[in-house]
């Protein structure tokens, strides 16, 4: 079943634009994923909102948001003040900007969403859009309204269409000094650095993220076909690594267990992500017929 789209506006460059839709480019559909029973009746729970004086359950149509403005005084909300709310990023994706990539600090990427014309009449400014930006090797720079918050956009052309991931603000990141601050300069001897710079060279790879299993999904899969075929569980011990005593003796071994080979791209992944535990059409519908 293809995804909704998560937004729907107008993708804008000076006076061009087109109408656009953005949808998410990741999804969990496909994770395992528990409901929480009542452990005597086998029974499904539900979550309910209670008031937290009174503890009674509060219906949908008597809630309502609140903003805390001083101690237990709210200034409240209703979902048609929000939804009332229009900003230009509302309804227009705006391109304010172009930069090299690369002066985007990863840490401020966020969350991926794919951007398609909406209709015939659009595709024609969008590939414009999307072709200058590839000639001219920079990505662009936009806001978005998503979810009831304005998100800065990074866009980039990938394959037909537009990959935009959206950029956290400053206030969202935490500042790495306090963490990094902490570990002190040291200087590497040139032996066992030259020693770590072989071994890194010889598991020169290419990536391919297809090569890459979720082993923990796999675990929950065989712990799942085992509890439905009453078969024994078996815990698997995991050996954790001990530090070594001497540095340079284990950069050396190291190196001798890579035995002067590099390091091929890893093969795909079989499907073994894929078993079924007997029931339900692929993991998701595995996940929810079982769990």
């Amino acid at each position: 079943m293809a995804a909704r789209p998560s937004w729907r506006g107008y993708l804008k460059l000076s006076l061009v634009s087109c109408a656009v839709e953005l949808y998410p480019a990741s999804t969990r559909s496909d994770k395992i994923s528990f409901h929480m029973l009542n452990r005597e009746t086998g029974n499904r729970l539900r979550q309910q909102m209670v008031d937290e004086k009174t503890r009674k359950p509060v219906e949908d149509e008597d809630r309502v948001r609140g903003y805390e403005v001083g101690k237990r005084q709210y200034i409240t909300v209703e979902d048609e003040e929000l939804e009332a709310i229009e900003i230009e990023s509302t309804r227009t994706m705006e391109i304010e900007s172009f930069v090299a990539q690369d002066e985007i600090d990863p840490i401020y990427l966020d969350s991926a969403h794919y951007v398609v014309p909406e209709d015939k009449v659009a595709e024609e400014a969008f590939a414009v859009i999307r072709d200058a930006m590839l000639a001219k090797k920079m990505v662009g720079i936009a806001r978005v309204v998503l979810h009831q918050r304005e998100r800065i956009m990074m866009l980039e052309p990938r394959g037909r269409g537009l990959l935009a991931i959206t950029i956290r603000y400053p206030y969202e990141v935490r500042e790495d000094d306090p963490y990094f601050d902490k570990i002190p300069k040291t200087k590497v001897p040139a032996e066992m650095l030259d020693i770590a710079s072989d071994i890194i060279e010889r598991k020169i790879a290419k990536f391919d993220p297809r090569s890459y299993e979720d082993r923990y999904e796999n675990a929950l899969v065989e712990l799942l076909q085992a509890k439905k075929a009453g078969r024994k569980i078996t815990q698997k011990k995991i050996r954790e690594p001990k530090p070594a005593s001497n540095l340079m003796d284990a950069l050396k071994k190291s190196l001798a267990g890579e035995g002067g080979r590099r390091t091929r791209a890893a093969p795909r992944a079989k499907p073994a992500a894929r078993r079924t535990a007997g029931t339900g059409r692929g993991r998701a519908g595995r996940a929810k017929k079982r769990a």
